[in-house]
């Protein structure tokens, strides 16, 4: 039987112990960090000869040269050659529709002229080069590939270098055929701090990237943290979340599925449903309970249930709306009637899932929003991956003679207001003629 806790948000203490669930430590592992920055240095000083050492050392192979860690786009192309039918067909369809969704979120550049014909406007421009991180050996996620090169690529990134471990030389074929169907330019077989380091730094064969995207482990993690400002990061994400709101009406097998279907990511996820029927939330206990044995990760389930789970009776969906928002979580399903109606009421929340057939593992793999999400609350103030991570905006500023005496005699009261002459007179020297 699984012990997952039963929440109800008419009790005082709910609050408090809704907080308790929440909070998630995330407090950097002061070993971690300063292993990973002795590996960020070394990268940084030595480059190729520093990469080829850790490459062998932490995924026990036997390389002696960067010809060694890149993978040709030929051997790109056997892989999705030698995929199944099926599994080739999956993974195409589903670059397709993550590439129409993402087509429409492309920023265009603008401008007006104001009656002085003074020029305002915005430049948008995609970022040159990004680098691209990927779990590696048994860890198969060609579909993180596909949310991360997709959207560059729509941006007009001019190259993708994909990075990805393959311990003891293990390689997976969907993975690189995720990365020939997204259009990678180039895939090294390196990971951890180092792989960050090489993208971060360059090397003497790896150039510098602006920008470093996709998911890690903890030193993966730390490693991102710490060259945030050489280049840009993604996000530094957390432990994936559900939260399912059900007005009873849904089958209780599917919503305890969907639990599981976070839970099993690892121990740490965390998998909440709320409703206001009693008699339903029972239903979806005992789900949890007949289905659990079959499933291939029980053990991970069960501690993640257990751990950081909950089932919560609400008094209405207007309340589980409203905690819903306190939670903000990475995935939001409205398992309800018209749920147009109830999405309304949702400020955050990384994505929202509307609808009894809409399950949130639809939306991993292959609806077409991108799966890489805010998690631990930061839906709050942050959003989903997208083309707009890839592309940067620069402002537009031409001004006329004309507007040049206007705008000088504003610029120059304010500069000497804030006691900066040197930016008064070159204001004034542009209309003082």
């Amino acid at each position: 039987m699984v012990q997952i806790k039963r929440l109800n948000s008419a009790d005082s203490s709910f609050d408090q112990t809704l907080q308790q669930l929440l909070a998630f430590e995330n407090a950097m592992d002061e070993s971690i960090d300063a292993t990973v920055a002795q590996i960020l240095a070394e990268i940084k000083a030595r480059g190729n000869e520093a990469l080829i050492e850790y490459t062998n050392r932490f995924d026990q192979v036997n390389v002696h040269s960067m010809t060694e860690l890149e993978l040709t786009q030929e051997r790109l192309q056997r892989a999705l050659s030698s995929l199944p039918v099926e599994q080739r067909q999956a993974l195409e369809d589903a670059a397709e529709r993550i590439k129409t969704y993402h087509e429409k979120q492309v920023s265009e550049s603008w401008h007006y002229h104001e009656p002085d014909n003074t020029m305002l406007g915005q430049k948008v421009t995609a970022l040159d080069r990004v680098g691209l991180y990927v779990p590696g050996g048994k860890a198969s996620y060609p579909s993180s590939v596909l949310m991360n090169a997709i959207p560059a690529k729509v941006a007009g990134v001019k190259e993708l270098f994909m990075v990805v471990p393959t311990p003891r030389g293990e390689k997976n074929d969907m993975v690189l055929a995720a990365a020939a169907i997204s259009q990678v330019d180039r895939v090294y077989t390196i990971g951890g701090a180092q792989a960050v380091g090489a993208l971060a730094y360059g090397t003497e064969t790896i150039p510098q990237v602006d920008k470093i995207v996709g998911p890690g482990n903890a030193y993966v993690a730390a490693a991102k943290r710490r060259v945030f400002g050489i280049v840009g990061i993604d996000m530094v994400a957390g432990p994936s979340e559900i939260l399912v709101i059900c007005d009873g009406k849904t089958n209780p097998d599917w919503i305890a599925m969907d639990l599981f279907s976070q839970a099993e990511h690892d121990e740490m996820a965390q998998s909440i449903v709320l409703s206001p029927d009693a008699a339903f939330l029972n239903k979806v206990m005992q789900s949890i309970d007949q289905q659990i044995e079959t499933m291939p990760r029980k053990e991970v389930i069960r501690t993640s249930l257990e751990n950081r789970g909950a089932i919560i009776q609400v008094q209405d969906l207007d309340e589980a709306c409203a905690i819903a928002n306190k939670i903000s979580p990475e995935h939001l399903e409205l398992s309800v009637d018209d749920p147009e109606l109830w999405v309304e009421k949702i400020r955050h929340a990384g994505a929202i899932f509307m609808g009894r057939h809409t399950c949130e593992a639809l939306g991993d793999y292959c609806a077409g929003p991108n799966h890489v999400l805010p998690t631990s609350r930061t839906a709050r103030f942050s959003s989903p991956l997208g083309v707009y991570d890839f592309q940067k905006r620069s402002s537009l500023i031409q001004v006329s003679a004309q507007g040049a005496a206007k705008l000088g005699r504003i610029a120059s009261i304010l500069a000497n207001g804030e006691g900066l002459p040197a930016h008064a007179k070159s204001a004034e020297y542009r209309y003082n003629r």
